[in-house]
């Protein structure tokens, strides 16, 4: 990478692409194996000191801030890796600068927009959102941390050089504080607002570590000599607006999905069905959570190969990620069956053991999202977010048509097993759009290699690939 690589790549031995996204997630898991043990712990502080009501209105004003976050939040991380890696590799620093400044107006767009949203939305629809009339005022200085939920641009920094080791820490950063902050409400019998507070300090604290971080590291690498935040953006990188809202979009009906359910649950069932469905995601998020952290080792990977025209080898690792994903997939559906109702119970209390059926549907659903993981993000070191974006649109849109009267009729129990219907016709679109993508792109190539052939080697010969 010239001067973008950090001297110890230099002399650093070749890894498999596997290996090497393996030992990141790695990486990554020894925080989140914290998080998940520190994550349960501050909402059973919570939960046990407020009680299952109030627990409720905890978990749906956590939901409205951050549902409004990912609405407004650019995946500009995505946008980092997928425009910012060739340039990181050919040593080209202002090509490179030039994404990072666009990577990071996307990022002041998102915080001002989705906070300003999220003040208004408090003191706008909490009637709606089931939420106390004595609560509006502290759910609109809650939706201030949404400001702060956009370190995409450090989290892309932190991923294209490999520093996961300290990503590892950015989710044990936040649980910690809001640990600590619950600990000390807890056993001060502190009223909800100051729950409400120790809950977006741990926000605080990983958006601060996070930008610390990597500024550290750019500095490190010579990546800010020269450096200004006036300057060109887009110019010269083809498609990247379309790209960014794209990848926007699809992020937003992902994340921003999770929380509209638990804000539909709420408004049609109440507080308490609401902290059982979240309690019960958050365990089944908690589970998958090992097998889903191959993603974000992925897309730096894909993007290098990419980037070199290694379309074959994107296809053996996704192969090779969803054959692990499927092995993990099956591991977390039997403990859920088998033990869900028993760690409810001793984590949250007997109170919650409840949250067990519906939480068996929730980890059905994460399991088949494990086994497919390597889809979507190949689609967008394809530059095809565009395709999954339409995949997870009509899903979702299929989703939320049926939702409510599943409730109404089901219970809990209906948004639970729609939840993997979703899961599973969000597998098959997925598939058949990146098979469709890869030969497309396998037709691209062999043009080019044709149209090459009395100009020299290939590339891909040139370089190994």
């Amino acid at each position: 990478m010239s001067d973008v690589a950090p001297p110890e790549a230099q002399a650093a031995k070749p890894v498999s692409p596997l290996a090497k996204v393996l030992a990141n997630a790695g990486q990554l898991l020894s925080g989140r194996v914290v998080n998940a043990i520190v994550g349960l712990a501050y909402i059973a502080l919570t939960a046990r000191s407020l009680g299952k009501e109030l627990m409720g209105v905890v978990v749906l004003i956590n939901a409205f801030a951050q549902f409004l976050g990912e609405v407004a939040h650019f995946q500009s991380w995505q946008t980092l890796i997928t425009y910012g890696t060739a340039p990181a590799m050919e040593g080209d620093r202002p090509r490179f600068q030039q994404v990072l400044r666009l990577s990071l107006l996307l990022d002041l767009i998102s915080g001002v927009l989705g906070t300003a949203l999220g003040v208004l939305g408090a003191y706008l629809f909490w009637r709606e959102l089931q939420w106390p009339a004595d609560m509006t005022g502290y759910g609109a200085l809650y939706a201030l941390s949404i400001g702060v939920m956009t370190s995409a641009t450090g989290v892309g920094l932190l991923r294209l050089f490999d520093r996961f080791r300290f990503l590892a820490g950015q989710q044990a950063v936040s649980s910690l504080v809001r640990m600590i902050g619950c600990g000390v409400c807890a056993v001060t019998q502190a009223p909800i607002q100051w729950f409400l507070l120790a809950w977006a300090a741990g926000t605080f604290a990983s958006f601060f570590y996070i930008a610390a971080i990597a500024i550290w590291d750019l500095n490190k690498r010579g990546l800010l000599k020269d450096f200004t935040l006036l300057g060109p953006t887009s110019h010269g990188l083809p498609g990247v607006w379309r790209f960014a809202m794209a990848t926007n979009f699809s992020s937003t009906i992902d994340v921003g999905f999770t929380h509209v359910l638990t804000m539909v649950v709420g408004a049609v069932l109440g507080p308490v069905q609401a902290a059982f469905w979240r309690i019960g995601r958050q365990v089944a998020d908690g589970m998958a959570k090992p097998a889903r952290l191959m993603v974000p080792a992925m897309y730096p990977e894909l993007a290098k190969m990419r980037a070199s025209g290694g379309q074959q080898a994107m296809t053996k690792l996704a192969l090779q990620i969803g054959l692990i994903g499927g092995g993990a997939a099956g591991v977390l559906l039997l403990v859920s069956l088998l033990a869900g109702r028993w760690i409810l119970e001793i984590v949250m209390g007997k109170a919650y053991g409840a949250a067990a059926g519906v939480m068996n549907w929730q980890v059905a659903a994460a399991a088949i999202g494990v086994m497919t993981l390597p889809l979507e993000p190949m689609l967008v070191s394809m530059r095809a977010a565009g395709a999954a974006l339409a995949v997870r649109l009509v899903v979702v849109i299929a989703y939320l048509a049926a939702l409510v009267p599943l409730i109404n009729t089901f219970g809990l129990a209906g948004a639970g097993a729609a939840l993997v219907a979703s899961a599973l016709a969000m597998a098959v679109g997925m598939y058949f759009m990146a098979r469709r993508r890869l030969a497309r792109l396998a037709t691209e190539d062999d043009s080019a290699r044709t149209t090459k052939d009395d100009e020299g080697p290939s590339y891909d010969h040139a370089h190994g690939v």
